[in-house]
């Protein structure tokens, strides 16, 4: 699994980094998304896909 993220995109929710901080945060200016972890395994790959479902932007894919 690869994630992408898009700060283009990003409407600066928190959604992702909730979810799981472990592989996104938010930048401290203005709050879009920052990955921390492109290529996440185990436990971390099931929050990525709920993160990336919950982004209510879709700055966040998950490549296969």
């Amino acid at each position: 699994m690869k994630i992408e993220v898009d700060p283009d995109r990003c409407a600066g929710s928190g959604m992702c980094a909730l979810t799981d901080p472990a592989v996104f945060d938010q930048d401290e200016v203005d709050g879009t998304v920052v990955l921390l972890e492109p290529s996440p395994t185990g436990e971390h790959e099931k929050a990525a896909r709920e993160a990336a479902h919950l982004c209510p932007a879709g700055a966040i894919r998950v490549l296969e």
